[in-house]
């Protein structure tokens, strides 16, 4: 009799088919003599429900059995199951995921096999069936494992892979996904020397920007300079396919500077894609991993859909939102991870078995719009700007390409009319998405249930490359069903002839509690298994790429030796990110600002080069070119900052431009420091009517504006970088206390209770990281430094 499987076989491994195939022929065997064949088919719930209507005439999510049997011969059996509904069942009854999934196979038989489930007496016949078919079937499943392990084992941690199933070739670190976090910790571990494999399930894909086609903005600019000051990819990719770039919040001091680029979506992806392909030990392969490999505790490799093993000493898991990804637009849900990209099943399963938390979460993104339906004359044009600023710190011409203008325009009372009549069919209000989605970045029809008062949102049509009619509509993200969305975006003016390429879209996806984690992004629980990016309940591409970064930075030191790299909050803002995250957790997506930071005005935009290029060449990421040019920036920076320190201007040299300049006249010499640390002038205008400084200036052989940018801002902020460097040292007294493992909490009678619980989970390396747990209270950590001895 042969069992066949289509669409989702993805989720058995080879063994686990073959062990299916067995107990499917037992079952037959033991109920009815002789069967056809069977099989399993695996699809979505909307599937499944449209075929109900259209052939069984039900109207409910189920698993549908369709057969055709004589009275002892089974002729043939279609059985059609869902793997969201199985999930959903092994939450609701708190089973282990595989069991639940053989029983409702089991279920499918004994219905091929004459039982029925109709009245209360059927029922309670098949549960009792079900039940001993399921012994049978574990106590098999069990013994064959077992057979295979030499020992005890369980099949719903899958640690164990088919003997005879193809393995290629082992490598040092795999990094599974090629979003932004997968390329940039593929690139860091590779660029080390870490002999480095990348899976992705469609090459074509890498580096895709599912969202925005943008990189930076607010703190999340800061993110990326910190990316590139490392060694990392991104800042270079972002320079060289830009074709719109902004410097934010230049009206603020330079802490809150926060530069931003639109990106052409396509050169993005062909760019990175030849980064990759130029590192000499990664390799990409294009496949599903469909489980890990794990032993004594230790991830040691993993198994593909197409039935391939690798085997590595560290596995970063990237994923995205492609694990367990389900897609709404109205009522229409749709698996898959990334619009027309199927989802990723059964790794999320897995780790629970192994122990793990995990939650769901919910993002989304806007309509596309057809350029050529727009009417641009009733949008305000926002145009870019083309001076020296860029995200890498390396030399070179940045936006090769042709730069775009982006568009604002607003929705008004009559689109908001639209949007409230389509709440009701919204999956965001009628209980369709459970999930949290980002707080920071509200669906449209979000923002008029919250905002009820505000008349009007700004929005922005932003291109998504320089050949292309695509825009990208920021500001109305949206699950609605199409119709809505067209109708509401019709009552904007220069939108009313509008024309789409697809409609938004949310998606929901699994996700890891992030005090699941280490500092270094290596899993508490497994050995040498990294999560970086949104797995971690982060939102951005950039908060994800900084995460990729910090697990290939550490997965290379957990293989080839070395101390852990951990940044801390007064470093970067990727240190902030992370301590964040391990620390505190999320119970929303996490996004990066400015006000996050403690330390803002030492994580600047301008000089992330010098607070971490040194620690990556030490590391031996940051190669040495960009070691010399941090050195010459610094020299640069330290040579002008002492020639206006030391040069004088006299009143009737400077006085008739100081006061065009509506600054106060000098009535004595002054060093040129004092004329810059006035807040009307800068170091461009003072060049401008002292023609020594304005010689110096031009002394500088390269990144000239660059490095005079630097220079101002460390002699303007010069007190206020020195206090808070004063204030930062005092609390890393606290980052130097160790305390895992010293204490047993519970047992800590002082301790409140919370602080108990909390110290319990998430088991913090230091004082200064208990510290900043929500719930622990300053009585907390003096108990703990009392049993301390300080």
């Amino acid at each position: 009799m042969p069992v066949f499987y289509h669409a989702f076989d993805v989720l058995f491994p080879k063994l686990k088919r073959r062990l299916i195939t067995k107990w499917v022929h037992l079952t037959i065997e033991k109920y009815r003599k002789k069967a056809g064949a069977i099989t399993y088919i695996f699809c979505s719930d909307e599937e499944i429900l449209r075929i109900n209507k259209q052939y069984l005439n039900h109207d409910y999510y189920t698993d549908i059995i369709t057969f055709d049997y004589t009275e002892n011969e089974v002729v043939s059996g279609d059985l059609f199951i869902s793997p969201d509904t199985v999930k959903s069942n092994s939450e609701k009854f708190g089973t282990v995921y595989e069991e639940e999934l053989r029983r409702v196979m089991i279920h499918g038989i004994l219905h091929l096999c004459g039982f029925k489930d109709k009245t209360p007496e059927d029922e309670k016949i098949m549960r009792e069936k079900e039940n001993e078919a399921l012994e049978m079937v574990n106590e098999l499943t069990n013994k064959r494992v077992n057979e295979l392990a030499g020992g005890e084992s369980n099949l719903s941690t899958c640690q164990l892979v088919n003997s005879s199933t193809a393995q290629l070739f082992d490598c040092d670190i795999i990094v599974i996904g090629t979003g932004h976090a997968g390329c940039d910790a593929a690139a860091a571990a590779a660029n080390l020397g870490s002999k480095t494999l990348l899976i992705t399930m469609d090459m074509n894909k890498i580096a895709q920007m599912s969202c925005n086609p943008a990189v930076g903005g607010i703190a999340k600019g800061q993110i990326v300079r910190e990316i590139d000051a490392l060694g990392g990819q991104m800042g270079i990719v972002t320079d060289m396919t830009a074709i719109q770039f902004r410097m934010l919040n230049r009206s603020k001091g330079p802490a809150m500077w926060s530069p931003r680029a639109q990106s052409d979506r396509m050169h993005y992806m062909r760019k990175w894609r030849e980064i990759l392909d130029a590192i000499p030990d990664l390799f990409v392969w294009q496949d599903s991993v469909t489980q890990l490999m794990i032993k004594d505790g230790t991830v040691v490799g993993v198994q593909t859909a197409l039935g391939v093993v690798f085997r590595a000493k560290a596995v970063i898991l990237a994923a995205g939102t492609f694990l367990n990804g389900l897609m709404h637009v109205g009522k229409t849900q749709m698996s898959g991870g990334r619009i027309s990209e199927p989802a990723s099943f059964g790794l999320t399963e897995q780790l629970v078995g192994l122990g793990f938390e995990s939650g769901r979460m919910k993002t989304g993104t806007p309509v596309r719009i057809d350029g050529r339906s727009v009417d641009f004359s009733l949008t305000d044009e926002q145009v870019g700007e083309n001076d020296f600023h860029k995200f890498s710190y390396l030399d070179f011409s940045p936006r090769p390409l042709k730069q775009l203008s982006c568009w604002t325009l607003y929705t008004n009372e009559s689109v908001h009319e639209v949007l409230r009549k389509g709440l009701p069919d919204s999956p965001l209000y009628n209980g369709q998405i459970k999930s949290v989605g980002p707080r920071y970045c509200p669906s449209i029809e979000t923002k008029i249930v919250t905002f009820a008062d505000k008349m009007q949102h700004q929005l922005f049509l932003e291109p998504e490359g320089e050949n292309t009619q695509e825009y990208y509509l920021n500001g109305f993200s949206s699950s609605l069903p199409l119709q809505v969305q067209l109708e509401a975006l019709r009552r904007i003016p220069a939108l009313r002839d509008v024309r789409i390429y697809r409609p938004g879209y949310a998606i929901e996806y699994d996700f890891f509690p992030p005090t699941q984690l280490n500092p270094t992004l290596e899993t508490k629980r497994i050995k040498n298994l990294f999560f970086a990016g949104q797995i971690n309940g982060t939102t951005g591409y950039e908060e994800a790429a900084s995460q990729g970064l910090i697990a290939g930075i550490n997965a290379h030191i957990n293989v080839h030796g070395g101390n852990p790299f951990v940044l801390a909050r007064d470093e970067a803002y990727i240190g902030v990110l992370i301590d964040d995250l391990v620390t505190k957790g999320v119970d929303e997506p996490y996004r990066m600002f400015t006000s996050r930071a403690e330390y803002r005005i030492l994580l600047r935009q301008d000089d992330a080069d010098v607070r971490l290029t040194e620690k990556s060449c030490r590391l031996g990421l940051a190669d040495s070119k960009r070691f010399e040019l941090l050195q010459e920036k610094k020299e640069e920076i330290e040579r002008i900052v002492s020639f206006v320190r030391s040069y004088s201007v006299k009143p009737e040299t400077v006085n008739s431009a100081l006061e065009s300049f509506d600054t106060t006249p000098l009535r004595h010499s002054v060093k040129l420091i004092d004329l810059i640390l006035r807040p009307q002038l800068n170091m461009e205008k003072i060049a401008s009517i002292v023609p020594v400084f304005r010689e110096y200036l031009e002394l500088i052989p390269n990144r000239k504006e660059e490095i005079i940018e630097a220079a101002e801002i460390s002699v303007k902020y010069e007190g206020y970088i020195a206090r808070e460097k004063a204030i930062a040292e005092k609390i890393n007294r606290l980052e130097n206390i160790k305390i895992r493992g010293k204490f047993d909490y519970n047992a800590v009678q002082s301790l409140s209770t919370e602080a108990k619980q909390k110290l319990t989970r998430i088991d913090p390396d230091t004082i200064a990281q208990a510290s900043r747990i929500p719930g622990i209270s300053p009585n907390d950590i003096n108990v703990l430094l009392v049993l301390l001895g300080r």
